[in-house]
C-alpha cells in the first residue's frame, strides 16, 4: 500500500516528555526504547521478545473512552508496536525515580529488603510493583502475588521480592497475633535497632520503619496534550508507514470496515500478544495493520436479563473485571459460565499479557492450548460479527474452533463482540487446566464442561464437553455428550462417559507437543473431576431440599480433589546469627547489608553490558547455527546476503588469524556440523534487524552423516564417549554384596537444565586504532579466559587485549567458557571490518547453542541389611556432554567425588563417563554434577526404606556419618557441623510431628496426597586444584582518603563486590561509603581464575584482605606520630611522606589435589552442610502439586552478610527446586531443541514457591580456614532442592500403597506433572489406550 504524502504524527509520552516522531521505527517494539537513540532508555530490558519473562515490564497509562477514567496497567514492552502507543503515556523505571534525582519508595524498598542479586530483572519488577501501587497504593496480598506473577527471576527465591511489597499491603497473610500485626513466628518484639532478636539470633534483614512512605499526589499525572487529544478526538485515520509495514488507525467504526473491505488480509492488532510471538518466531509477515485502538464500538458492555455482552476489543484484564463485577450482582446459578472463565483468567498468562491481550484476538487466535475457549463453547457463546454489508452471529462452537470456512469469518468481516448467556438453575459448568507450572504456563489440556440435568433429578437433559490442548484446535466431544444424554449421574455413567471420550478424543503417538499418554489421562480425569463437582452441588442442593430426589453418595475422602491448590505467597522467617555486642558499629561484617547496587538495579543506573550506548561506526553480529545434528557441509553460499542493504561481512573459520579453539571445541564449524545450533558462520551489519534478515539468505548445503547420536543410551551402544572412565573405589564390594540381607538395583533418569540467566550472552568488542589493542567488555565469570580465547585467535599479545567485566546478569556456571567462544568471533569481525562489534545472542539463540546442566543416566547397585544399614553400594553415571569435551570431563569428576554425598558407606565403587552425542556440549552449571549424581545416592536410601518397610530419614540417619571420619577419597573432615544441621532442621521443621500429621492426612484423602523429605548435604567448596584456588587484588588511596578496590572476581549477584568492601571496610577501619568497586578488568588485575566453584568471593576478599593489611602497615608510623588524627590527616601525611598509597594483593590459594590412580587426595579446602525438609500436596488426578513448606538449616559458619547469604541460600534452592520439578528440556528425533523460551521451559515464578518458606543459617559453627571463619555458599543449597522431588515422590508413593500398586517405580527428574500423574496408578490410567511406539516416531525423545 503506498503511503499517503502527508504521514500523520505519532504522539506518545515518555516519562513526562513528549516523544519525537521519528525517533522510533515504525515496525518497532516499545522495548527499542533502548536503542532509539533520542531516547535511550535501557531500563527496559529485552531479555526474549515473547512477553513472558517481564523484564521489559513498563506502565502505561491511557484514557478509558467510556469511563472518562485514566487506567494505568503494566505491560511487557517487548510485545507493544510503538505505534500502539499513540495517545498514551509510558513510564519506564527512569521515570520512576533515581538516586540523584528522587528514589520512589518502591525501588527503596526493593533495593533495602535485599531482593536484587544480579539486578537484571529488577527494572521489571519495579514497575510491576509501581503500577499495582498507583492502582492500589494499598494493595491485598493477593494484588501483590498476581501483579508480580509475571517477573521472572533467576537469582533469588522471590521471598525477598514479597517481602518488600509487603510494606506497602494494608493485610497480611500472617497471624496478625494479639492485634499487634506481629506474627508468631516471629520471636520477641523491637529492640531499639529495629531488627528483632533472640538471645543472640535475629530474624529480620531490614527495618521497614526506615522506608519513607509513599505520597501517592507525588506522581506523574497523564499529559494535559493527550488529555485535550482524548477528549477530543479526532476521527481522521491515521497512517504509519515504515519500510515495510504500514500502520492504518481508524477512528471510527466506519473507517475501520471500510478499510477491512479494502484490505481483506491485513489483520486486526490489538493486544499483539499472538501476532508479535507469530512475526518474530514463525516469519509470520503482514504488509498492512489495522488497528482498531480508537473505535469505543469495539469495547462496549451491555448487560441483560439473559446474558452479558462484552465487546471484542476488552483486554483480558478488563474482562476479569467484569465478569467479576457480574458475578457479583447475580444469583450463583446463573453465573456459572461467568465463575468458569474466572477461574482460568486468574491463571491465564500472567497479568501483563492480560493487560494487552483482547478478548477478540484470543477467540480469533483459536490456539489449541486455549484456556477460555473451551468454556466459552461449552457456555453456548455467541460472536457478533460486523462488515460493511451488515452484521451477523456465528456460534462459537466446535466448527468455528476448527476454522471450517462455512462457520468462520469471512475475510471483510471483523469481530465486533461476544455474548455470554446466563447460565440456568440445574445447570453446572466447570473448567479445569494443567501445565508445567501452576501460573504463566501454557495448558497442556484444558477443559470446558456443561452439564444441565432434569430439574429434581439427576438426569442429564443436555452435556457439553470441550478440551484444549489434544488436537490442532479446540476439540468437542459432541458425539460422546449425545450419547450420555437420558443417562442419570451415577458411577456407571462416569465409567461409560470415559469410555467414549476415550474413543472420541483421539490423540496419536506422534502428536505435537508430546505428552499423549498423560493428556489422554486427562481427559478423563478432568471428566472424573467434574463429575465429582456436580455430585457435590446435588448433595447440597439435597440439603436445601430434603424432600427432591436421591442422589448419588460422594465420600469425603474423595470431596478435597474438587479444591484448587490456592496462590499464595511466601511466609517464613530468616534467622542468623547477630554480630557481637562488642563489635563496632563502623564495622559492616557479619551485618545485612544492602547490596552495594541495590539501588541502582533498582533505578536501572546500573549497566550491564548491552546497556553501553553505541559507539562510533558500530556494527551488529548475529550467528549463523547448524539445521542439522551431524552433517557434513558441501556448500556455503552467502552471496545474496552480502547484497542486502546495511550488511558489511560475513566472518566464518578461514578469518581466524590464529587457532580457532581447540581440537576438541572449534570456535565455529570447519567441514563438519556436529550438532543443531553448532556455529557455522556469523553476519555483520549495520543493525540487528539487517543482520537477522541476511541469516535467511545465506544458503548451506549438507551432506547428513551416520550415525546420530542423542541419547545417553545410544551413546553407549555406540561406545560414544568424550573422555576415560573416572572411578573411585573402597572396601570389597562384592563381599559385601554376598553379606547383605537384600539387594535393590534401580536406574535413575535426571534431565539437563539451562541456566536461563536473565542476561543473554553478551559483548561488545571494539579495536582501537594502533597496536592492535581491543577493548571487550564483556557478560561472563572468567574475563581471563576471554583474553586468552582471543588472543589465540588473532594470533596477537594477551598484553594488547583488555577484557572488562562491570556486571553480569546471572551466570550460574553458563557464563564461564562460551563467554570466549562469543568474543573471539566478535573480536575477528571487529578486526576484519575495523568496527566495533556487538553481539548479543536473543534468548531462543541462546539456549540453542550454549548448552547447560548434564542430563544423567544412573544405574544403582545397594546390599543392605534388613535394619537398614547399608553395606555395600555401587553407582555407575553416564552423563550427556553433547558433542564436545567442553567442562564434561571435570564434571564427570566431581559427580564422583561428591557421589557419597553425607553417607558413611564402608563398601563402594562409583564409576562415571561422558558421552560423546550430536547435542550442543553441556558446561559447567551450580553444583557442577552434585545435583544429578546426589540424587542417585538419594533415591537408593528411599528404596532401601522402601523394601526395609522403614521411613526414609530413618535409613539416612543410620547411614550419616557420625565421627570424624574419611570420604571414598581419604579426605578427613569431621561430620559434627552436618549431624547439628540435620538435627535443628528436624526440630526447627516439627518434622516428627508433620510427618504424623501427613500420613492422618492420606488416610482421609484418596485423590490428595501429601508427602514430606528431609534432606543432609555435605557439598565440599572449590576446585581440585591449587592454581584455581589463587587470587589478586589490587588497593588504592587517593589523597582524599577514598579508596578504590579493584580484584579478579566478578559480580554475578551473588554479592562478592559488597563483601569486598565489607573486608576492606573492617581491614581499613574506615566507613564503607569511603570505598569504591569500578569493575572487574584484565587490565588492573591479570591472569584471574574463573568466580565459580561457591570459592569467589572467599579468595577474592582474602587478597583485599593482604592488600589492606600491606597498606596499614605503611601507615603504621604515621598512625603512631598522630594517633589522634583522621584517616584524611594521615593519608595526606603518607603522600607527602612519599609513602606509595596503592597495594596489590595476593592469595596463593588453598592446598588442593586428586590423584586418580591412586583414588585418593584432599581435592577440596572444607565442605558446607546444610540440611532441608519440605512438604507438598500433590493432585493424584492432575498431576499438579503445592509446596506447603520447606524449612532450610545452612551452615555458613560465620557469614559476612546474612542478607546477602540467606538470599543466595533461598534463590539457589529454588533454581535446584526447578531443576527437579519444572525445567524441562524437549529435543526432537533430529536433534532440535523445542524448549527455546519461557513459553516452553518453565522456571520457578513467584507462585511456586513454598507457602512457608524458612531459613536459618547454622550459629556458632566450626571454624574453617577461610577469611574470618566464613563459607562460600554459592551453588551448595541448590541440592536441597531435592527436598521437594523426594517429597513427591514420599507422596506418589503413599498413593500407590494405598491403590496396592506393586513395585518401586522408576526415578525420573525432573517430575513434573506428567511424571506424578501417571506414577499415581489408578483406573482412568489404566483405561487409556497405549500406542505400540515401533508404530509412531515420537515428538520429543528423553536424552538422559
Amino acid at each position: 500500500m503506498p503511503c499517503p504524502s502527508k504521514l500523520d504524527d505519532l504522539v506518545f509520552f515518555v516519562n513526562g516528555r513528549k516523544s519525537a516522531p521519528l525517533a522510533l521505527a515504525v515496525s518497532a517494539f516499545g522495548s527499542g526504547f533502548k536503542d532509539a537513540p533520542l531516547v535511550r532508555l535501557t531500563g527496559t530490558k529485552y531479555a526474549y521478545g515473547g512477553g513472558g519473562r517481564g523484564a521489559c515490564t513498563v506502565m502505561v497509562l491511557k484514557r478509558d473512552p467510556l469511563s472518562a477514567k485514566i487506567r494505568h496497567f503494566s505491560i511487557t514492552a517487548c510485545l507493544v508496536p510503538i505505534c500502539s502507543l499513540d495517545g498514551a503515556a509510558v513510564s519506564t523505571v527512569e521515570g520512576v525515580g533515581g538516586i540523584s534525582t528522587r528514589l520512589h519508595p518502591v525501588q527503596e524498598r526493593i533495593a533495602k529488603s535485599h531482593h536484587t542479586q544480579c539486578g537484571f530483572c529488577t527494572p521489571g519488577m519495579v514497575m510491576s510493583m509501581y503500577t499495582l501501587l498507583r492502582n492500589h497504593p494499598q494493595p491485598s496480598e493477593e494484588q501483590l502475588v498476581e501483579a508480580l506473577g509475571g517477573n521472572l527471576c533467576r537469582c533469588t527465591g522471590y521471598r525477598p521480592i514479597l517481602a518488600s511489597g509487603r510494606t506497602f499491603c494494608v493485610e497480611s497473610n500472617g497471624c496478625q497475633q494479639k492485634g499487634t500485626g506481629k506474627c508468631c513466628l516471629d520471636p520477641g518484639g523491637n529492640d531499639s535497632s529495629s531488627l528483632r532478636r533472640e538471645s543472640d539470633i535475629c530474624t529480620e534483614l531490614f527495618a521497614e520503619d526506615e522506608f519513607q512512605p509513599l505520597d501517592p499526589t507525588q506522581e506523574l499525572i497523564f499529559p494535559p496534550e493527550l488529555l485535550r487529544m482524548v477528549e477530543k478526538p479526532e476521527k481522521q485515520t491515521l497512517t504509519f508507514c515504515g519500510e515495510r509495514v504500514t500502520w492504518i488507525s481508524p477512528g471510527t467504526l466506519k473507517d475501520l470496515l471500510e478499510l477491512k473491505a479494502k484490505h481483506p488480509e491485513a489483520p486486526l492488532i490489538s493486544g499483539n500478544t499472538s501476532m508479535g510471538p507469530a512475526m518474530k518466531y514463525q516469519g509470520h509477515f503482514h504488509p498492512i495493520l489495522l488497528s482498531p485502538a480508537r473505535i469505543s464500538e469495539l469495547s462496549m458492555v451491555s448487560k441483560t436479563r439473559d446474558g452479558l455482552t462484552i465487546g471484542a476489543g476488552c483486554s483480558l484484564a478488563q474482562v476479569k473485571d467484569i465478569l467479576a463485577e457480574r458475578v457479583s450482582e447475580l444469583p450463583e446459578e446463573k453465573t456459572q459460565t461467568y465463575r468458569a472463565l474466572l477461574k482460568h483468567l486468574r491463571s491465564l498468562a500472567c497479568q501483563q499479557i492480560r493487560n494487552m491481550a483482547s478478548l477478540g484476538g484470543h477467540i480469533i487466535s483459536r490456539h489449541c492450548y486455549s484456556d477460555l475457549n473451551p468454556i466459552l463453547a461449552v457456555g453456548n457463546a455467541t460472536l457478533n460479527l460486523l462488515a460493511e454489508a451488515g452484521t451477523r452471529q456465528i456460534p462459537l462452537n466446535e466448527h468455528f474452533l476448527a476454522g471450517l470456512a462455512s462457520a468462520d469469518l469471512k475475510p471483510e468481516e471483523i469481530l465486533e463482540s461476544v455474548y455470554i448467556p446466563h447460565s440456568q438453575k440445574w445447570e453446572f459448568v466447570s473448567a479445569f487446566r494443567q501445565a508445567q507450572g501452576q501460573h504463566n504456563a501454557l495448558a497442556d489440556v484444558s477443559a470446558g464442561m456443561r452439564v444441565l440435568l432434569k430439574e429434581g433429578t439427576d438426569t442429564i437433559e443436555d452435556l457439553s464437553v470441550s478440551y484444549g490442548g489434544v488436537g490442532a484446535a479446540t476439540v468437542s466431544a459432541r458425539k460422546s455428550c449425545q450419547q450420555l444424554v437420558g443417562r442419570p449421574w451415577n458411577e456407571l455413567m462416569l465409567e461409560e462417559a470415559c469410555r467414549l471420550l476415550l474413543e472420541e478424543v483421539s490423540l496419536p503417538g506422534w502428536a505435537p507437543g508430546g505428552k499423549e499418554e498423560f493428556k489422554r489421562t486427562l481427559v478423563v480425569s478432568f471428566f472424573s473431576k467434574c463429575y465429582l463437582e456436580v455430585l457435590q452441588e446435588l448433595k447440597r442442593l439435597g440439603k436445601l431440599m430434603p424432600d427432591s430426589h436421591h442422589y448419588p453418595e460422594i465420600s469425603d475422602q474423595f470431596l478435597r480433589a474438587l479444591e484448587d491448590f490456592p496462590v499464595t505467597g511466601p511466609q517464613g522467617v530468616q534467622r542468623y546469627q547477630s554480630v557481637d555486642s562488642h563489635q563496632s558499629l563502623q564495622d559492616p561484617v557479619g551485618r545485612p547489608i544492602t547490596h552495594l547496587s541495590g539501588l541502582k538495579h533498582a533505578t536501572c543506573e546500573a549497566v550491564f553490558c548491552d546497556d553501553i550506548p553505541m559507539v562510533d561506526r558500530e556494527l551488529f553480529m548475529v550467528l549463523v547455527t547448524s539445521t542439522r545434528a551431524h552433517a557434513k557441509i558441501i556448500s556455503i553460499d552467502w552471496s545474496e546476503a552480502l547484497e542486502l542493504p546495511g550488511v558489511v561481512e560475513v566472518i566464518t573459520a578461514e578469518d581466524m588469524p590464529g587457532t580457532s579453539g581447540t581440537e576438541d571445541d572449534k570456535l565455529m564449524a570447519v567441514d563438519e556440523v556436529l550438532c543443531v545450533g553448532h556455529i557455522i558462520c556469523a553476519v555483520v551489519a549495520e543493525t540487528d534487524v539487517q543482520a537477522k534478515s541476511a541469516l535467511e539468505k545465506i544458503k548451506i548445503t549438507y551432506e547428513d552423516l551416520e550415525p546420530v547420536i542423542l541419547t545417553i543410551n545410544d551413546a553407549i551402544k555406540h561406545n560414544s564417549f568424550l573422555c576415560p572412565e573416572k572411578k573411585l573405589e573402597q572396601g570389597n564390594i562384592e563381599e559385601a554384596f554376598e553379606k547383605a540381607d537384600q539387594i535393590v538395583e534401580g536406574e535413575v533418569h535426571v534431565g539437563g537444565q539451562e541456566h536461563f540467566y536473565m542476561e543473554t550472552q553478551s559483548v561488545l568488542v571494539i579495536p582501537k586504532a594502533e597496536d592492535e589493542e581491543l577493548d571487550i567488555y564483556v557478560s561472563t565469570q572468567d574475563p581471563a579466559h576471554v583474553q586468552k580465547t582471543v588472543s589465540f585467535t588473532l594470533n596477537i599479545p594477551i598484553n594488547r587485549i583488555i577484557c572488562h567485566v562491570k556486571r553480569v546478569g546471572g551466570g550460574f556456571g553458563g557464563k564461564i567458557g562460551r563467554p570466549a567462544v562469543f568474543g573471539a568471533i566478535a573480536a575477528v569481525g571487529a578486526i576484519k571490518t575495523g568496527h566495533p562489534i556487538r553481539l548479543v545472542l536473543d534468548r531462543e539463540d541462546d539456549m540453542l547453542i550454549t548448552g547447560g546442566r548434564h542430563p544423567l543416566f544412573g544405574k544403582y547397585k545397594v546390599g543392605f541389611m534388613n535394619n537398614g544399614r547399608i553395606k555395600a553400594l555401587d553407582i555407575e553415571c553416564f552423563i550427556n556432554g553433547g558433542c564436545m569435551l567442553d567442562d564434561s570431563e571435570l564434571v564427570t569428576e566431581f559427580l564422583i567425588l561428591k557421589l557419597e554425598n553425607a553417607y558413611k558407606i564402608r563398601n563402594l565403587r562409583f564409576r562415571g563417563r561422558a558421552c560423546m552425542t550430536n547435542l550442543p556440549s553441556n558446561t559447567a552449571f551450580h553444583g557442577f554434577g552434585f545435583p544429578q549424581g546426589t540424587l542417585i545416592t538419594e533415591s537408593c536410601i528411599t528404596a532401601v526404606a522402601a523394601k526395609c518397610g522403614l521411613l526414609s530419614e530413618k535409613i539416612r540417619e543410620k547411614n550419616m556419618y557420625k565421627t570424624v571420619d574419611k570420604t571414598i577419597y581419604k579426605q578427613a573432615f569431621s561430620p559434627e557441623t552436618l549431624i547439628r544441621c540435620w538435627n535443628e532442621c528436624l526440630d526447627k521443621s516439627s518434622f516428627h510431628n508433620r510427618r504424623m500429621q501427613v500420613e492422618e492426612f492420606n488416610k482421609k484423602n484418596y485423590w490428595k496426597k501429601k508427602g514430606m523429605a528431609i534432606i543432609p548435604m555435605k557439598f565440599s567448596v572449590g576446585f581440585a586444584a591449587t592454581s584455581y584456588h589463587q587470587a589478586a587484588a589490587l588497593v588504592h588511596i587517593y589523597t582524599d582518603g577514598s579508596v578504590l578496590v579493584t580484584h579478579g572476581g566478578n559480580e554475578l549477584g551473588q554479592g562478592i563486590h559488597t563483601k569486598m568492601l565489607q573486608v576492606a571496610s573492617r581491614e581499613l577501619k574506615i566507613p564503607m561509603s569511603s570505598l569504591r568497586i569500578c569493575e572487574t578488568s584484565t587490565a588492573t588485575v591479570p591472569n584471574t581464575i574463573a568466580t565459580a566453584a561457591s570459592i569467589g568471593s572467599d579468595v577474592n576478599d582474602r587478597a583485599a584482605q593482604n592488600a589492606c593489611r600491606i597498606l596499614l602497615k605503611r601507615l603504621e608510623p604515621i598512625i603512631k606520630k598522630n594517633p589522634e588524627g583522621t584517616w584524611e590527616d594521615w593519608i595526606e601525611a603518607a603522600f607527602e611522606q612519599r609513602i606509595s598509597l596503592s597495594a596489590t594483593g595476593y592469595f596463593r590459594g588453598y592446598k588442593a589435589f586428586m590423584d586418580w590412580e591412586k583414588g585418593e587426595g584432599d581435592p577440596f579446602p572444607y565442605y558446607v552442610y546444610g540440611a532441608a525438609c519440605s512438604e507438598v500436596e500433590i493432585d493424584c488426578l492432575t498431576g499438579a502439586h503445592k509446596k506447603i513448606r520447606t524449612d532450610i538449616v545452612m551452615d555458613t559458619c560465620c557469614s559476612l552478610n546474612p542478607a546477602i547469604d540467606i538470599g543466595q541460600v533461598e534463590g539457589s534452592f529454588i533454581q535446584g527446586m526447578g531443576l527437579y520439578t519444572t525445567e524441562e528440556l524437549k529435543y526432537s528425533l533430529e536433534g532440535v531443541l523445542y524448549s527455546r523460551g519461557p513459553d516452553e521451559y518453565k522456571i520457578p515464578t513467584i507462585t511456586d514457591v513454598p507457602e512457608e518458606f524458612n531459613v536459618s543459617l547454622l550459629p556458632s559453627s566450626q571454624t574453617p580456614p577461610t577469611i574470618y571463619s566464613s563459607k562460600g555458599l554459592g551453588e551448595s543449597r541448590m541440592f536441597l532442592g531435592s527436598s521437594v522431588f523426594f517429597a513427591i515422590t514420599d507422596a506418589v508413593a503413599a498413593a500407590r500403597r494405598e491403590r496396592d500398586i506393586a513395585g518401586d517405580f522408576t526415578v525420573r527428574s525432573p517430575a513434573t506433572p506428567e511424571w506424578v500423574r501417571m506414577a499415581c496408578v489408578d483406573r482412568f490410567t489404566e483405561m487409556i489406550p497405549r500406542d505400540d511406539p515401533k508404530t509412531f516416531k515420537p515428538w520429543s525423545i528423553p536424552i538422559a
